[in-house]
């Protein structure tokens, strides 16, 4: 299949041994399956594992791809299996007529589906926000099984732990009673550029989804006594050795291990599922984990989004035109006026601790510094007018900004000009391990980092420009701490491929901070200074004990 077509349609067929994997699960919750149904069977892939285990089973799949569909008919004999849109078809099946559904929907974001077909499909199944093809999927699988019915689910484990996912998980939540998730992590079973989940849920028919749902409106993400149904599981790959070994066996075993797959090394972490409310992630529990994060719920003065706004750099939509470091190799006459190129950091200028050094670049930045957003005016500025000009075509083909009233040569996200002159913490959006800082230079700050203003933690803290200052190294410390990363991949743990972690607002809003009046918050304070004055390795262990010390997570 082209590879813009396979884009479009989000076809990423189904491995032959993850295939065996998902229907092996779903055959364990289920006593001889009837009938089963592929929604988007592909070219038969989890339909053919299904039938290795139940070869008298009815087998019923669709698919939008006429060729993948010729070779699932060829591939199983006597199964019904046609070609057409799931999303329409699936409401003229009966209800209750099958045992299982297996299926991997399509990875189709937002974005290419386009807002006329999202906006369908979101006001055809009730769905709110960004969606992508599982939610629809997801959402059609409770009519379409009979009560005490599987799911085997095989979709991104972004589901998982984002805002996007919250549709998917609500459903699962009330709709089903969860048995087991697999979080495949960065384990490459797909060809594509694809962090893979598997879920296991048994549906619950008229009930309520008596799984390991929390109803209570005041239960968090911590009551494990919710999770002791769900098996949860998860493999990412680390550095080091391992053994050999079978990584579905890992997954399934009653232990964390870590084990070598195709010369690569994963960690299995194995627990139980715990969960609150649509809006929390899903994470894995274990009993010495909920004790820590007892500990650190009672320990916890303030979260960092309690105190300020977390907020991500620029986006202008036309980087090559806005952003540049040859800026002064443009002819004169091109040139933007000095006090429209403003410097721009970017993940690349920011370490932890240690202020962020001159930028490499600098944005055109067409506002004037004044503590409202206001557009300059183009007359007033000759050289910038004739270097935007060259380049009108791409930015005024920008039709969503011109639709929202802005002027042709606007950026897409820009932020009160004022604001960039006070202090602020800044950190990369990806990283694999943390690295806030605070930058006092008046810098723009990049759409591949997110940013604190230092004033609005004193203000959310209700303190001055003083308590502002040990607020912000106080981040600083707990944020780059290993306790920061461990709290981060425990609570949050939305992880690409390497270890690297998405330090976003959802996620870094969490991030706990103890009192900072005492003892231990002081001495993190004191300690974050001094690493953010002077390069002293040696000063890690003492703030990283005060900062265990804080939590209640001293050896």
């Amino acid at each position: 299949m082209p590879t813009d077509t396979r884009k479009r349609l989000g076809a990423h067929y189904t491995p032959a041994g993850l295939a065996r994997f998902l229907a092996r699960r779903v055959a364990r919750q289920v006593d001889g399956p009837v009938r089963v149904l592929d929604p988007a069977c592909g070219d038969g892939e989890l339909l053919a594992a299904m039938a290795e285990l139940a070869p008298d089973a009815e087998f019923v799949g669709f698919d939008l791809d006429a060729d993948a569909v010729a070779v699932a008919r060829e591939r199983l004999p006597g199964a019904r299996i046609e070609q057409g849109d799931f999303t329409e078809i699936g409401e003229t099946l009966p209800a209750a007529a099958f045992d299982v559904v297996i299926t991997n929907p399509p990875y189709v974001r937002t974005q290419v589906l386009g807002g006329a077909a999202a906006a369908r499909l979101s006001a055809k199944f009730g769905l709110r926000g960004r969606i992508d093809l599982t939610h629809p999927f997801v959402a059609m699988a409770p009519r379409l099984l009979r009560p005490g019915g599987v799911l085997g689910l095989l979709c991104s484990n972004r589901f998982l732990t984002t805002r996007a996912g919250a549709n998917v998980r609500e459903l699962l939540g009330d709709r089903f009673a969860v048995r087991e998730v697999f979080d495949l992590g960065d384990t490459r079973l797909f060809d594509a550029a694809v962090l893979p989940a598997v879920v296991v849920a048994v549906n619950a028919g008229d009930s309520d989804g008596a799984d390991s749902r929390c109803d209570d409106s005041r239960c968090d993400d911590s009551n494990s006594a919710q999770s002791a149904v769900a098996l949860f599981a998860s493999a990412y790959q680390v550095d080091g050795d391992a053994p050999n070994g079978d990584l579905f066996d890992a997954l399934t075993a009653d232990a964390d291990s870590n084990v070598r797959v195709n010369n690569r090394a994963f960690a299995v972490s194995v627990g139980t599922l715990a969960r609150g409310t649509p809006d929390q992630p899903w994470r894995l529990s274990t009993p010495d984990r909920e004790r820590r994060h007892l500990a650190v719920r009672e320990r916890t003065w303030r979260t960092l989004g309690d105190l300020a706004r977390i907020r991500v750099g620029i986006k202008t939509t036309a980087d090559p035109v806005f952003i540049s470091d040859q800026w002064d190799r443009l002819p004169p006459a091109r040139r933007p006026e000095p006090e429209l190129l403003r410097p721009l950091l970017t993940h690349e200028d920011v370490c932890a601790w240690r202020p962020p050094g001159p930028p490499r670049a600098r944005v055109l930045y067409p506002y004037l510094d004044l503590p409202r957003r206001a557009v300059v005016d183009l007359a007033n500025h000759p050289r910038a007018a004739a270097y935007l000009n060259l380049h009108r075509e791409r930015l005024a083909s920008r039709h969503y900004l011109t639709a929202a009233g802005r002027e042709w040569f606007e950026i897409w996200v820009p932020h009160r000009p004022t604001l960039w002159r006070a202090p602020k913490i800044v950190f990369p959006d990806i990283s694999p391990e943390p690295r806030f800082t605070v930058d006092r230079s008046g810098a723009v700050v990049n759409g591949d980092c997110y940013w604190i203003s230092v004033p609005e933690l004193g203000a959310g803290a209700g303190g001055g420009s003083g308590d502002s200052d040990d607020l912000a190294h106080l981040v600083l410390g707990v944020a780059n701490s290993e306790f920061g990363a461990r709290f981060y991949d425990e609570v949050c743990g939305n992880r690409l491929y390497a270890g690297r972690r998405r330090w976003i607002t959802q996620y870094v809003a969490r991030l706990p901070l103890p009192d900072p009046a005492t003892p231990a918050a002081r001495e993190i304070i004191r300690v974050a200074r001094l690493l953010a004055e002077t390069p002293d390795q040696g000063l890690l262990p003492h703030l990283e004990r005060a900062v265990r010390v804080a939590f209640g997570q001293a050896d």
